[in-house]
């Protein structure tokens, strides 16, 4: 598919206008990020993939969590008592 669009200048940019079929064959929506790079005097732009966040299970989120259990029972006594000098209570 062969598109013409026009430079033009808005604000400080020069920009060009994508046409809504060109978006839909790229599978891109406005906000999209673009890699544009110059081949032999070709302006080629390719869609910037974003890597997926990873999704953690609730066993991967509560990994580690019997062990901070269990040095938070061993702790406890350090933090009980009266304040001894200039603590803020």
């Amino acid at each position: 598919m062969s598109v013409t669009s026009k430079i033009r200048r808005q604000g400080g940019a020069a920009v060009i206008t994508l046409p809504p079929t060109l978006l839909k064959l790229l599978h891109l929506e406005v906000g999209a990020q673009l890699e544009l790079n110059v081949v032999n005097g070709e302006l080629i732009a390719r869609p910037v993939t974003q890597p997926r966040k990873k999704r953690y299970s609730l066993a991967e989120l509560l990994e580690g969590s019997e062990e901070l259990a269990e040095l938070n029972a061993q702790t406890a006594s350090a933090r009980d008592g009266d304040p001894v000098g200039r603590e803020l209570g």
